[in-house]
């Protein structure tokens, strides 16, 4: 066998190997695989649910008003403006309550000084009486002047008290930690007792509520958790908690109204916003997991990346169902024990040679 039919057996074997062997990342010289965390898809028993729409309510909301007459010499807060609860939101003018405090004051003193002169004289009036110097009229004339200068006394302090309580409320502030969502009044205004100067509603919390059919009311749960979306924050989700059922059908749609309760720390969810909510019925179904870290997201498409046996990775479309603590259902062509890239997806390519390492999530 010559040299060159040798060398031509030789790279048909190769070629033969190479085949067996499956195809082999392709690297650019110099280039290693990319690090990444992968994760197994799970399969597990979810319970059923179903996806109504809702409408962002706050848990708490209040018109605050005037508890004085007065006219508004500030607005202490805007609308949009988060507050603390007691806050200043509106100052009234406090000139004529500071003048009657003055002169309650002033006549306190002098009443004072009556009263101290007519306990004095109470007491010499008591020592002649018991002398028998003087009548137990003139007695009964000393102690009824000790007594009016007395009450006189207690009246004013009551009428200090009760300024010096309307001048703290010149300053209405707010009665919880929220957002001001409307201005009711303007600088110059006159408001009375009762006249609303602002609404404030609290945002740190909120509640989403949902008009649920009747096929589904048997199998709602209180506190049982629930996924949350809203159509204008798109990619973001929160998981809420069922508070209120309310076994009480509209007459005509034959809906039950529950309450989701979800937070909102970040003030990202605003009141009356469209939600969706992904709502868990009780009945359980069997369905597969990735953790939450595994969707990707390019615009109406969500995916994950899969890690093929030969540490190259496939893009997999899925849909999205309901969260289940750090996981999250998906339907598509993935299988249990499979597994799908949870850190470093970012920055991937279909077709890209990688190196992973596990990354447990606790299991639902």
């Amino acid at each position: 066998m010559d040299d060159d039919t040798r060398r031509g057996a030789r790279s048909a074997v190769a070629l033969l190997v190479a085949a067996l062997a499956g195809p082999v990342p392709v690297l650019a010289q110099g280039e290693q695989p990319s690090p990444v965390r992968f994760t197994e898809v799970q399969a597990r028993s979810v319970a059923r649910s179903v996806t109504l729409p809702g409408t962002v309510e706050s848990t708490s909301a209040s018109r605050v008003a005037s508890e004085v007459d007065g006219v508004v010499e500030q607005l202490a807060a805007q609308e949009g403006e988060a507050v603390a609860a007691g806050a200043p939101l509106v100052r009234l003018r406090t000139t004529n309550l500071e003048l009657r405090l003055r002169a309650a004051q002033g006549q306190l003193k002098e009443a004072a000084a009556r009263l101290d002169l007519a306990q004095r004289n109470l007491e010499r009036a008591r020592e002649l009486f018991d002398s028998g110097v003087i009548s137990r009229r003139d007695f009964d004339d000393a102690f009824s002047d000790q007594t009016a200068w007395q009450g006189r006394v207690d009246a004013l302090d009551a009428e200090i008290e009760r300024i010096r309580v309307d001048l703290a409320r010149c300053t209405i502030r707010a009665p919880f930690r929220g957002v001001v969502v409307l201005e009711r009044t303007e600088v110059g205004q006159w408001v009375g007792v009762g006249d609303a100067v602002m609404d404030v509603a609290a945002l740190d919390w909120l509640e989403v509520r949902v008009d649920v059919p009747e096929t589904y009311f048997s199998g709602l749960r209180a506190g049982a958790t629930a996924s949350v979306s809203f159509e204008s924050l798109p990619g973001l989700t929160v998981e809420g908690r069922v508070t209120t059922i309310v076994p009480r059908a509209a007459a005509e749609a034959r809906t039950f109204p529950i309450k989701v309760r979800v937070p909102n720390r970040e003030l990202r969810i605003g009141v009356g916003m469209l939600a969706r909510v992904d709502l868990p019925l009780g009945r359980k179904d069997e369905a597969l997991l990735v953790p939450k870290d595994a969707i990707v997201r390019q615009g109406e498409r969500q995916f994950v990346y899969k890690i093929k046996g030969d540490d190259t990775i496939a893009s997999v479309d899925v849909t999205v169902g309901r969260g289940v603590g750090a996981w999250v259902v998906v339907e598509g062509p993935l299988k249990s024990g499979e597994r799908v890239v949870t850190r470093g997806n970012e920055r991937l390519q279909p077709g890209q040679a990688v190196a992973g390492r596990p990354l447990e999530y606790e299991l639902p």
